[in-house]
């Protein structure tokens, strides 16, 4: 009989399986891998790591390889309103039966061995992956790179985005010690590709050190926008006069140099015709990346919940400014630098709304308050990100808008009031 009978349950019995929510390392989750049947798989592989950055390439990946007719799985985290999100084969998210499925699969082959959540994901997209005939498996890093629970899996080809500091209690203080544990999924002989423009030394010594094939933005390949395209150039291919990434930001534009690097990389196993390519790029979708809801009050959902993205929130809303206000909500949680957060967009909004998020490490109003930028004045207060959503909305005059973003927790819980 199995452990349960629905994705919900198996969810919340995963929660409290390990000790430790987040325990990096990957010994247990590779033993379990290995009694699976899981560690040489025979689809090629392309892992993804970065702090910001990651769920675009993957999307753009996956929507260029996709055009180019291959059967592309993808593992992702983390969800916005669905677990089923994290693991996609062909554009279809996984359902709630293949699901269960997959974790009694992990369940029988763990023994007594403890995983904790996102361990325990890992191995059922795999387990999936492996029976779905696929010809390339994407796997975003969940934190870090070098003891991710993805990273027992070797990667054909391994693609590095931007780095900043996020997770510093376990990933280093600095874009330095970062870009070390981002370097871990590099592997020697083999393609080790970063689409950061200005990326930490560690990242190039680490490949160096490993034997990996080294490829950085603005140095073996690069990218320029020139009108309404596009030119790219690699070591030895190139794209002239492709059409802009469909996903919202100039940072798009580096994310798809490095997306054609990895495929540039892999042509010899995974060829890509032009066609493929610039479909992808115009059909990419990404929901809560500058995600826009239109009306007379325009709603825009963004991810971004650290000072990087924080910036790059703020540098593409004054590129399509508004005709009205901005008003902002925003929830976040207490593990982020949320004032350096807030003072990447003062300049960018006119009204606050402080949201509480209702998770264990979710930052309540009041202390958002605290945090508040010093030319700040009259935000307001609000118990959840529903309410925060409505007054902004309720208030907001036609050509205001409204920006929800501090978190995947945040933009999700606005997703499903406005549904």
């Amino acid at each position: 009989m199995p452990r349960f009978d629905s994705l919900p349950a198996w969810l919340a019995w995963q929660e409290t399986l390990h000790p430790q929510k987040i325990d990096l390392g990957l010994e247990r989750v590779a033993a379990v891998a290995g009694r699976m049947g899981l560690l040489q798989p025979d689809y090629a592989v392309i892992t993804i790591a970065g702090t910001n950055g990651k769920g675009s390439s993957v999307a753009l990946l996956a929507a260029i390889l996709g055009a180019a007719g291959y059967r592309v799985g993808s593992y992702t985290s983390p969800h916005l309103l669905r677990y089923n999100e994290r693991i996609s084969i062909s554009g279809q998210a996984a359902g709630d039966g293949e699901l269960c499925s997959a974790f009694e699969c992990v369940d029988q082959a763990r023994g007594q061995e403890t995983l904790s959540y996102f361990e325990f994901g890992t191995l059922a997209a795999l387990h999936l992956f492996a029976a779905a005939e696929l010809d390339i498996v994407l796997l975003e890093v969940g934190m870090g790179g070098r003891l991710d629970a993805v990273n027992i899996i070797d990667p054909d080809a391994a693609l590095v985005t931007s780095i900043d500091i996020d997770h510093s209690a376990w990933l280093g203080p600095d874009r330095e010690a970062i870009g070390r544990e981002k370097a871990g999924i590099f592997r020697r002989d083999r393609p080790a590709i970063c689409s950061d423009p200005a990326p930490p030394a560690s990242l190039k010594t680490a490949a160096a050190g490993l034997g990996a094939r080294w490829f950085s933005l603005g140095q073996e390949f690069s990218c320029a926008v020139s009108g309404s395209g596009w030119d790219w150039h690699g070591p030895d291919s190139s794209y002239r006069q492709l059409p802009a990434p469909a996903l919202a930001g100039v940072q798009q534009f580096d994310n798809a140099a490095g997306v054609l690097m990895a495929l540039a990389s892999l042509r010899d196993r995974l060829p890509v015709p032009r066609h493929a390519v610039e479909q992808g790029l115009q059909s990419v979708t990404l929901p809560g990346r500058f995600q826009v809801l239109p009306g007379p009050v325009e709603m825009i959902l963004d991810v971004a919940h650290n000072p990087a993205s924080g910036r790059r929130l703020a540098q593409t809303l004054e590129e399509v400014p508004p005709a009205g206000c901005t008003w902002l909500v925003l929830g976040m949680l207490k593990d982020k630098d949320v004032t350096a957060f807030m003072e990447s967009l003062v300049h960018n909004v006119d009204h606050w709304c402080l949201a509480s998020l209702a998770v264990e490490r979710g930052l309540p109003a009041a202390e958002l308050r605290k945090m508040l930028p010093a030319p700040v004045t009259g935000a307001h207060d609000f118990p959840s990100v529903a309410a925060a959503c409505r007054y902004a909305c309720s208030h907001a005059a036609a050509g205001d808008r409204v920006v929800v973003c501090g978190s995947f927790i945040t933009v999700a819980e606005a997703m499903a009031c406005h549904v």
